[in-house]
C-alpha cells in the first residue's frame, strides 16, 4: 500500500500505518532545540570518535608516514605484521602472557584482600585507605618508586638481601623477570577492584551464610560454596575491565623497561606507539590498532560466552 506499512497485531489483524505523516511544526521544532542542546555531544562524538575511527581503518589500508600522501596499498600492512614481522610475534606472546597471568593475579589477590578488608577488624578504614592509595599514586611516580624498590645497587629488596650476603635479584633487567616484575606492579595497584569486591561483599546475604553454617559448611566451604558465587557479577566485570586494560598496557612498561631487556616486555601498546611516533608508519600503526580491537574484542566474546556457566545473578530463576 503506497504511503503506508502493514503490520500484524497479537490478535492476527492486518493494520495500516502511515509512514509519510507530516511532522507539525511543534514536533519539529521540539526536535530542533533537543538536537541544538545534545549538539556538543554530536560534535565532540563526531569528531574524536567516529572520525578518528574511520580514519584508522583507512590509513590500516594505506603506506602513510604523515610526511607524504597516504598511499593505498590494501591488505598489505596486514599481511607484512603476519608473515614478516617477527617483532609483531614477540609482541603477541609478550602480550598474552601479561594478560593470561597478570590479570588472574591481580583478580585473586584483590579478591582476597577485599575479602579480609570486609571482616571485623580494628583499623578496618585506615587499612583500606592504605590499599587504595596506589591507584591515586600518579604513573610516573609510582614508575620511579618502584625504579628505586627493584634497584640492583641500592633497591629495598636488593639491599636487604645484600646484607644476607645473598646474589642480587635483576628485577626488570632480567629478560626472564621483567614481565613478572610489571605484573608484581599491576598486582600491588588493585585499588579499585578491592573497593569493587568489598561493595559485592557486603550484599552477601546474611540468611544464604547463617543457613550454610547450620549445614555444617566450615568457613572455607562457605567462602566457596557462597561468597564467590554471590559476587561472580563483580568477579565477571573486573575480569572484563582488566583483561580490557592490560591488552593495552603501556604507561609503567614505558617507563621502566621501554620494551627491553632483549623485547621481553615489548607490548602492543608499545610497538604500536614505537611505530606510530618513533617510525612514524602511521598506516602500519593503525592495522595493529585494528588488529588489537579484534583480539580484545574476541577476548570479550569468549568470556561473555563462558560467562552463563559461572555466573549467577541473584533472583534469577532456571
Amino acid at each position: 500500500m503506497a504511503g503506508g506499512c502493514m503490520i500484524k497485531t497479537a490478535g492476527h489483524r492486518m493494520r495500516t500505518i502511515n509512514m509519510s505523516q507530516r511532522w507539525t511544526p511543534a514536533q519539529i521544532r521540539s526536535l530542533l532545540k533537543g538536537l541544538a542542546f545534545i549538539s556538543p555531544w554530536i560534535v565532540g562524538f563526531g569528531g574524536f570518535v567516529l572520525y578518528p575511527i574511520a580514519a584508522s581503518a583507512y590509513f590500516s589500508l594505506t603506506r602513510y608516514d604523515v610526511l607524504r600522501p597516504a598511499r593505498f596499498i590494501g591488505l598489505e600492512n596486514y599481511v607484512e605484521l603476519f608473515t614478516k614481522d617477527e617483532t609483531f610475534r614477540t609482541v603477541i606472546g609478550n602480550t598474552v602472557y601479561l594478560v593470561v597471568i597478570g590479570v588472574p593475579a591481580g583478580l585473586v589477590v584483590a579478591f582476597l584482600l577485599a575479602s579480609l578488608l570486609n571482616r571485623e577488624m580494628q583499623f578496618r578504614p585506615l587499612f583500606r585507605t592504605i590499599f587504595f592509595l596506589p591507584v591515586l599514586v600518579p604513573a610516573v611516580a609510582s614508575a620511579e618508586v618502584w625504579r628505586w624498590v627493584y634497584n640492583t645497587n641500592y633497591g629495598v629488596i636488593n639491599s636487604f638481601i645484600k646484607s644476607w650476603g645473598l646474589a642480587v635479584i635483576p628485577f626488570i633487567s632480567s629478560v626472564e623477570l621483567a614481565k613478572p616484575s610489571l605484573i608484581l606492579i599491576h598486582v600491588w595497584a588493585q585499588g579499585t577492584a578491592i573497593i569493587i569486591f568489598l561493595a559485592a561483599l557486603q550484599d552477601v546475604p546474611r540468611s544464604l551464610m547463617d543457613a550454610a553454617e547450620v549445614d555444617g559448611a566450615n568457613p572455607l566451604q562457605r567462602f566457596w560454596h557462597v561468597t564467590i558465587p554471590i559476587c561472580t557479577p563483580a568477579i565477571l566485570f573486573v575480569m572484563l575491565t582488566g583483561m580490557i586494560g592490560m591488552f593495552q598496557y603501556f604507561t609503567l612498561g614505558w617507563l621502566l623497561t621501554q620494551g627491553g631487556p632483549n623485547e621481553s616486555t615489548e607490548f602492543f601498546s608499545l610497538y604500536l606507539y614505537r611505530n606510530a611516533f618513533q617510525f612514524f608508519k602511521m598506516g602500519y600503526a593503525s592495522a595493529q590498532a585494528w588488529i588489537l580491537f579484534i583480539i580484545i574484542l574476541a577476548f570479550t566474546l569468549l568470556i561473555f560466552r563462558s560467562s552463563a556457566r559461572w555466573v549467577y545473578y541473584a533472583g534469577e530463576s532456571n
